[in-house]
This record gives C-alpha cells, sequence and structure tokens, in this order.
C-alpha cells in the first residue's frame, strides 16, 4: 500500500481530488478521517496541513506527496520532485505600497517585509546582497503594510486581487509555483515502487490526455481520403463501417489548439454529426 500526503482542504485539495478521478482511483468515502484507502487502487491518502507534507513524506510518514513547490522550497525538507503537476500555480512575489517609489530591488534594503516564506525570501534577498528585516507571520500577510507591521510583503500571488484590494502592487516576482509529486526513495520497497510507478504512469496518461480531444464524425465514403489528409498527424485514423454502405464512422485524437480549425476543413469535405469528446475522461 502507497500512502499519498495531501492537502486537508482548499484549492490544492479539490484538484487534487479531481487529479486522482480522473487517473481512475476511487476513494472510500469517509468523513473527518486523516487516513482514507483507495476501493479500487493500493494507495491510501493521508490528510494534512500543506506545510506538513514535505516532513511528512522526508521521515516517511508518507511515501509521496502532492503539494505546492512553494512549500517544497520554504520547508528544505530531503524530498524529491518527481513530477510537476500543472494545476494549483501561482508565485512567491514581493508587493509594495501600491504608491511606492519603487525602482528596483535596492528599494528593499532596511526594509522590514512580512511574510510566511522566510527560508525562500533570505536565499533571494541574499542572492542579490539585499539586507532587510524579514518579519516572519503566518496568516493575512497582505494586511502587514496596512497596520505599520511592515513596509512591504512577500507572498502568494494568484490573481493579484488580495494586493489590489489592500492598496499593494507586485514588483518582483522570486518563484513560480505549482501543485508537484514529491517522494523520498529511501523508504521505498520493491512493491511500493511498482505502485508508484504504476501511479505516476496514469498521472502522464491523465496529463497527456488533457491537452487533447477527440473527435468523432460520419464521413461518405468517397470523401473519405480527403478528410484523412486534412487530420493533422493522424497516419491512421480508426474508421468503421455504418449500416448505409456510403458512409463511414471516423474516430480520431487531436491537439486541442488544432481543433476547431480542422473541424472547420472537415465540414467543407462533407463530414456530418460531428462530436468532440473529452478524452482525459476516456483513458483509464
Amino acid at each position: 500500500m502507497l500512502r499519498i500526503a495531501v492537502q486537508s482542504k482548499g484549492r490544492l485539495y479539490d484538484e487534487t481530488m479531481e487529479l486522482l478521478k480522473a487517473a481512475g482511483i476511487k476513494l472510500v468515502a469517509v468523513k473527518r478521517t486523516l487516513l482514507v484507502p483507495s476501493r479500487n487502487f493500493p494507495v491510501e491518502l493521508l490528510f494534512l496541513r500543506d506545510d506538513d507534507i514535505p516532513a511528512s513524506v522526508a521521515a516517511g510518514t508518507a511515501d509521496v506527496g502532492i503539494v505546492g513547490l512553494n512549500e517544497v522550497l520554504e520547508k528544505k525538507q530531503y524530498v524529491n520532485v518527481l513530477r510537476p503537476l500543472g494545476f494549483s500555480k501561482c508565485r512567491l512575489s514581493l508587493a509594495v505600497p501600491k504608491d511606492a517609489d519603487y525602482h528596483g530591488l535596492e528599494w528593499f534594503s532596511g526594509k522590514k517585509i512580512a511574510t510566511s516564506y522566510p527560508n525562500v525570501l533570505n536565499e533571494f534577498l541574499e542572492n542579490n546582497n539585499i539586507k532587510a528585516d524579514i518579519h516572519e507571520i503566518s496568516g493575512s500577510v497582505e494586511i502587514a503594510p496596512g497596520i505599520g507591521l511592515a513596509d512591504a510583503i512577500f507572498d502568494i500571488v494568484s490573481s493579484g486581487g488580495t494586493l489590489v484590494s489592500n492598496n499593494l502592487r507586485e514588483v518582483e516576482t522570486v518563484i513560480d509555483s505549482e501543485a508537484v509529486l514529491i517522494g523520498n526513495n529511501h523508504y521505498l520497497n520493491d512493491e511500493k515502487k511498482e505502485i508508484l510507478d504504476e501511479l505516476m504512469f496514469r498521472i502522464e496518461a491523465v496529463k497527456t490526455a488533457e491537452k487533447k480531444k477527440y473527435l468523432l464524425m460520419n464521413v461518405p465514403r468517397e470523401k473519405l481520403g480527403k478528410v484523412v489528409e486534412i487530420l493533422p498527424g493522424i497516419k491512421s485514423p480508426t474508421i468503421l463501417p455504418l449500416a448505409d454502405e456510403k458512409w463511414c464512422s471516423v474516430h480520431a485524437v487531436l491537439e486541442e489548439k488544432q481543433l476547431w480549425g480542422v473541424i472547420n476543413q472537415l465540414k467543407t469535405v462533407g463530414a456530418e454529426g460531428i462530436l468532440v469528446l473529452n478524452i482525459e475522461e476516456m483513458v483509464i
């Protein structure tokens, strides 16, 4: 049984559950439970605070974890980033009062900066030869300048709306972050490694499928050659006979960015009944 540490609530929790569901992993529905097993795959989920996940993986309490890269870099635990997951994207940035006369990093010299990420911030300042007073706080970092607790902040930024509502503006992006799968091979036996390999295969399939669409259409047999020529990168789409011998059904997988341009061309050569399906729902 492979144990996966995941965030117990919030946006990262929601998107993690969506990923596992898309990977065909069904969980036992147990509320307010710390440890929840899967009904159809040899994994169990350990629900933790996000900032506890790197330490739990480093200590072997969990075999792998899904957490933001920002927490991995801040906690500096002995873990390996196995794979970026492409969701819960954000950035760790420096922000100053919107009316501050900011012209570059030297502005922060001698200033007090409030943050929940002192290690990442300290490393960034040292690399840029900036000496500032780092004031570590947890939660509601963005209010610190407004109440006189700090001159600036270093915090997670997604849309930037929270900064605007607190009369702040983002001036320097330090780290781009997203959800990542982390692990520590020191604690994995052969059985757990096999389960992890299968899990990563499923995740890879889901992430690949997110960029593709499954296309179905009915095509007159006399137009089949033109349809095949239009389908980009498809050497041999699936072609199935229909009851009407003059028609056939064509199935193909396309990159999402190509989809609508291709569909318009297909319609001009006689394809009908075109359907588009989300392929990530079909990979398991």
